[in-house]
């Protein structure tokens, strides 16, 4: 996946990477970032906000991997 010159590559292959892998992205708005969301049938991810203020849209994969967007805490 890529956005704004920066590419994530995810894999499916043996030995590439722990299955159930993690990772965090920061972003500027994540109310735009989760409005630009497509009509999937079986991924809805939706904003959550978090108790140190910062609000997250988690999207897994079938393979167990987590892309995490975070807006960060203004401040």
């Amino acid at each position: 996946m890529s956005r704004d010159g920066t590419a994530l590559h995810l894999s499916e292959h043996h030995g590439d990477a722990t299955p159930g892998s993690r990772v965090r992205i920061q972003v500027d708005d994540v109310e735009a970032l989760h409005g630009e969301e497509k009509n999937y049938a079986f991924a809805k991810p939706r904003i959550e906000d978090q108790p140190w203020g910062m609000g997250e849209v988690t999207v897994a994969d079938p393979f167990g991997n987590i892309v995490v967007f975070a807006q960060a805490i203004a401040g």
